[in-house]
């Protein structure tokens, strides 16, 4: 263990591992990542961000050589931040204290660090991963799904996002601000570190089956749930906008198609209730697209999603910046040319109504002028209360 003179010369390297109840692990895992910094030269620590053992860990850790932290907030996130937070070294490699990574080989990792990458993540799949170390479910679903859609809606090349053995630079890394508490940190690094332009590479590394006894404290569903909605609520556009428009496309086509006529497929008739039902798409897709605006505008207030070319309202020659530079009185005046098309075909189904010395309806030729004109009505009256809630979400607080 460091003397706390040593504590305080420069130290390269913090070798950490958030802890709870791993005293069958831990002391292995302590032992070969201070043989690591020794074999190589490495000024260095091993740190424990103990999140509440209740069986030693922390006697064995220390009696080893390691130094020890309490983190009280319970979760894997609010552990390592916690480690980061207290490291003293000018690089950190994390994993886990259950000896399913060799901590003996580190070194692509501190090679990366040291040629100015910000993160280095570890790729199980191309570095090895031994049989019965991860359930098929993680394997072939789990993994390689949240993996997919990060890369997809994040831009990202990484090709294993949750893998537990990652470097980093400390100072670049506490300025993301990371704040999950769960085992979704593991995306939230990712994710902010590529939304942020760091430079992010990728090393092979392997994964044993661990040494503990008792099962891991990762509940698959619950945990890849919180991954998943991770993903979602910090890209807009996937989760609204993208939906949104489309729903939007097929609602109009629906509805033009169905509006002067009824179609027959293979013998089913499409006629009014299906335009019914188009239009109401045509609303939920407005939603979903007024969601993505709020989200966006927020993002750019609160910072929990960095500015972007498409999402900063300064932008003038993206295609799609005309919606960020959204106020209330656009919206009104949108607003009102929806409704007033609205009102106006109301009238005009009154007027034929009328024409008929207000008798009894036809109902699928008036229909199929009465659905059209509410849904024209109700997009108006959203979008003109648009407007004041977007304005409302970018007023500045202390």
């Amino acid at each position: 263990m460091l003397s706390p003179e040593e504590y305080r010369q420069p130290i390269e390297l913090t070798i950490l591992m958030p802890c709870l109840n791993e005293a069958e692990t831990v002391g292995i895992c302590v032992t070969k990542a201070l043989n690591f910094l020794k074999n190589n030269g490495v000024a260095g620590e091993a740190l424990i961000a103990d999140n509440g053992s209740t069986d030693g860990s922390q006697d064995i850790a220390r009696s080893v050589g390691a130094r020890v932290i309490d983190i009280p907030e319970r979760g894997y996130g609010a552990a390592l931040n916690g480690g980061c937070a207290a490291a003293l070294g000018k690089y950190v490699i994390m994993g886990d204290a259950d000896d399913s990574y060799d901590f003996s080989s580190l070194a692509p990792f501190l090679e990366r660090l040291r040629a100015g990458d910000d993160l280095v993540m570890g790729n199980r799949f191309t570095g090895g991963i031994e049989e019965n170390a991860m359930p098929p479910l993680h394997r072939y679903l789990g993994n390689p799904v949240l993996s997919f859609v990060g890369r997809l809606f994040f831009k990202s090349s990484i090709g294993d996002f949750h893998c537990g053995l990652r470097g980093y630079n400390v100072k670049r890394i506490r300025e993301l601000d990371l704040r999950t508490t769960g085992m979704e940190y593991a995306s939230e690094m990712v994710v902010q570190a590529t939304l942020h332009g760091y430079k992010i590479s990728e090393v092979p590394t392997t994964l044993s089956v661990d040494g503990r006894s008792r099962p891991p404290h990762l509940r698959s569903w619950r945990d890849g749930w919180r991954h998943l909605k991770f993903l979602l609520m910090h890209s807009p556009n996937w989760l609204f906008f993208y939906p949104g428009i489309f729903l939007i496309v097929l609602g109009v086509l629906f509805t033009l198609l169905l509006e002067f006529q009824t179609i027959v497929i293979s013998g089913v008739a499409f006629s009014i209730n299906t335009l019914l039902y188009s239009v109401a798409m045509i609303i939920i897709g407005v939603n979903l697209a007024l969601f993505s605006i709020y989200t966006k505008i927020y993002a750019l207030q609160s910072h929990f999603i960095p500015p972007s070319p498409t999402s900063s309202p300064n932008t003038k020659k993206n295609a799609l910046s005309f919606i960020y530079r959204l106020n209330t009185e656009k919206c009104i005046l949108s607003g009102l040319a929806f409704a007033t098309v609205g009102l106006a075909l109301a009238v005009l189904s009154v007027a034929l109504w009328g024409g008929e010395s207000f008798g009894a309806l036809n109902p699928e030729r008036f229909m199929r002028i009465t659905i059209p004109a509410a849904g024209a009505m109700v997009i108006g009256v959203q979008l003109m209360f648009a407007g004041f809630f977007i304005d409302i979400l970018r007023i500045k607080t202390k």
